[in-house]
């Protein structure tokens, strides 16, 4: 797998956008296992915040999720496997101390939308990059769900929800939402940990 074309975007400008990132295979084997786990009601809605302070606000959050961790399937496995030589990469480029990934399937139903925000918590700054692969392999222009990348002193870009197309950007320097949507919109939804700073 070929890291360089995300890894030269993220230095460049904060975040890079690699379409046809994802073999059509397992892109297929990960959009049929986010909708065999989303019609058998395994997605919860998704909350903002976090801990004891999260709620669920469907006029800021719309999406449907549910966590992964190694063991969960074959085909996750293979995603996770594929996760851990991209943090390997972004460590040998950055130094960023990457330790952990966590993620979860994202499923929008029609008219969901997920207004502006920053991955990185106020209270926990381990968040530091952003990774987004889309499954959608049937999206046309139109569709909606697009994710809008707001940039200091530029142009919103937006990048279509396309399958296979990974996104990635800094997670606490990155304000960005995702459009509303016309149709269903899926994805795998991740952030690249840095290690927890010790408080002696």
């Amino acid at each position: 797998m070929q890291f360089d074309p995300l890894i030269e975007g993220l230095a460049a400008r904060g975040w890079s956008v690699q379409p046809c990132f994802l073999a059509n295979d397992l892109t297929a084997e990960l959009a049929a296992e986010c909708r065999r786990l989303a019609a058998g009601d395994a997605l919860s809605p998704a909350g903002i915040g976090r801990g004891s302070a999260q709620v669920v606000h469907e006029a800021i959050r719309g999406d449907h999720i549910l966590w992964l961790d190694e063991g969960f399937s074959p085909v996750c496995d293979r995603y996770l496997t594929l996760m851990a030589s991209l943090r390997q990469a972004l460590n040998q480029a950055f130094f960023l101390g990457l330790d952990e990934f966590e993620c979860h399937f994202a499923a929008y139903p029609p008219g969901a939308f997920y207004k502006t925000h920053l991955d990185r918590f106020r209270d926990d700054d381990r968040r530091t990059v952003s990774v987004v692969l889309y499954l959608n392999p049937d999206w046309q222009p139109g569709d909606g769900g697009e994710l809008r990348l707001h940039l200091p002193g530029l142009e919103p870009v937006d990048v279509a929800p396309v399958a296979g197309t990974l996104a990635v950007f800094l997670s606490g320097e990155v304000p960005h939402e995702v459009l509303p949507t016309a149709t269903e919109r899926l994805s795998l939804t991740g952030w690249f940990k840095r290690r927890a700073t010790s408080v002696l």
